[in-house]
Formats: C-alpha cells, structure tokens, sequence
C-alpha cells in the first residue's frame, strides 16, 4: 500500500520504521518545520525527519498542512492512504480525504478515554491502571472517528509518561501493521465510539507542569511521573528559579508543604498536603538532570527549604 506518514516525535518513529518494514510503501513524510532548540537556539529536525531522511523518503514541513501549494505536493506522491500518528496540527477534512482510503491515526489511548493531545501524560496523571492504543478513522472532530483496532498496556507502579511512552509507541507499530493488513484483505471492521463516554486530554503546557505541594503525596507522586521527560515537572526554588524534579516515590513525613524534610543520598525529601514525596533525580536551571544526591551535595537544596515560593 502507497502510505503518507505524517508525524513529529520519537513517539512516531517506531511506527513509521513498522509500515516500512512490512513492506508498504512510505510515498512521503509530512512532519512540522524545524525550529530553534536548545540553548543555542539552533534548528532541530524532527525525529521523525531524521528517520525519513536516513530511509530516502520525500519529507514534506509545511507551516499549516493546508492550501493548494502543500495539496498539490501531497498529491503528486499519489499516496493511497495517511497515517497519522502525533503529527502536532489539527488536519483539514480536504487533508484528511486526500488519498482515496482516507486517514487512519494512532492514538495513544483506548478510545473514547482520553482524546486530545496529551493521553499518555494524563493518563499516568489521573492514575489509570490500563491504557493502550487505538487504530481510529480520522474525521473532522476531535479523535471522535470509528475505531477499526483496541490494543491495552498496562500501567506499571513507578512508570513515567516517557517510559509508558516507549512501550505505547511499539504497541501502536504493531497495531497498525495489522490494522493495514485487515484493511488490504477487507477485513477491517470499523466501531463507532460511544461519544458519551469520551473523556479529554489536553495539552500539557508550562504552567500545567508546576508542582502543587498542597496535594496529597500520591497526587504529587503521579503528578511528577507524567510531566517526565518533557516539560518536567517544576517548582519554584527561591531565588535560583524553577527546578525540574523526577523519579519520586510517595513517602511519609509531615510539614508545610513544599517544605524539604530530609536531604541525602538518596534524595530530596519534600512535605506535602498529606504526606511527603522523596525525589530522586532533578535538574536545575540550566544545568543538565542529575541525581538528587549530586544536587544535595553541591550544595543547591538544604533542610528547610521551601519549594513552590517565588523568589
């Protein structure tokens, strides 16, 4: 089958690596433009630019994936069918009809839970136990099209969005190789979602990411673990600004919260609405992720400090 990719992050790479090596052929990539990173302020490529480019596939950066210039480039490649998985822009209905199969999508969560932007990340956040990916139809709402594949991960104990991340991007590659075969033998079935069960997702912004200290310790434990690896969730740190901390565990320990308890080698100990949190790996402000115990012993946490203070 001709297939137009379309996506950006790590999260899309094991997919598109998928549907080529099952033998389909990748007509063209569409990801988003290169933009300044880093410190540096260089350009970034996308991950999944990178990979197309080591495979000689055409890739395509438009600005907004929509117009006669991009339509005409996306249907000279004469593709049959799009697959999109965290492209990073909301496609037009004129887009998403291009190809004469229309548009399947990879969705990091088990439909209609979690539609939007960010299902991995709320998904650690609100505790689920069990998450997965569904293969879906795109339409013109809201990651609301039938469902043609449901395919369950477990959440384990102390994963991060980033780890559940790369489990859900191999289960999504394997989902879709099988999707396009029921697909190409006409044995797809496609299941309309129960839109009253759907739940929402958005997206994770800067100020999402801050710590609330006032949560109870489990709260604050997930809440950490879904913010990991980016944006990281934050705290404001005195004078020195905002620190990222990572790799907490639920603990006990009573104070105001926000305020560090116990600091050694195994971490920074912090007090919250109901219990404490020990964290065990963090980055400070412009400086590199570390464990919390470098960070103690160079000085840049004490006993009795407060987190969550500005200034």
């Amino acid at each position: 089958m001709r297939i137009l990719f379309w996506g950006t992050p790590e999260f899309a790479v094991t997919p598109l690596r998928a549907i080529a090596d099952e033998g389909h052929d990748v007509v063209g990539v569409v990801t988003q433009p290169d933009r300044p990173a880093g410190r540096g302020r260089g350009l970034a490529t996308s991950a999944v630019k990178r990979e197309a480019t080591e495979m000689g596939v055409p890739v395509l950066q438009p600005e907004r994936a929509r117009g006669d210039e991009f339509m005409a480039q996306a249907r000279a490649l004469d593709p049959e069918l799009s697959v999109v998985v965290a492209y990073g822009q909301i496609l037009k209905p004129e887009v998403l009809e291009l190809p004469p199969l229309g548009s399947i999508n990879i969705h990091a969560s088990l439909l209609p839970e979690l539609r939007g932007a960010a299902p991995i990340q709320w998904a650690v956040a609100r505790g689920y136990q069990t998450t997965g990916v569904t293969i879906m139809r795109m339409e013109a709402g809201l990651d609301s099209g039938p469902m043609i594949l449901r395919v369950e991960e477990p959440i384990l104990a102390d994963d991060s969005a980033s780890e559940l991340a790369e489990r859900l991007s191999a289960a999504g590659a394997e989902a879709v190789v099988e999707a396009l075969a029921l697909m190409e033998s006409g044995q797809a079935r496609e299941e309309v979602q129960d839109h009253s069960r759907a739940t929402f997702a958005p997206k994770i912004c800067r100020e999402t990411a801050r710590i609330d200290w006032t949560l109870s310790a489990d709260r604050v434990s997930l809440h950490i673990r879904a913010m990991d690896e980016v944006p990281g969730a934050w705290t404001p740190h005195g004078p020195r600004g905002g620190v990222k901390l990572f790799r907490p565990r639920a603990s006990g320990g009573t104070g105001e919260p926000g305020t560090v308890l116990a600091v050694g080698e195994d971490g920074v100990l912090v007090a919250c609405g109901e219990g404490a949190v020990l964290v065990r790996e963090v980055q400070p402000p412009g400086k590199r992720r570390m464990a919390a115990g470098e960070w103690v012993r160079g000085r840049g946490v004490s006993m009795d400090d407060r987190f969550g203070v500005e200034g």
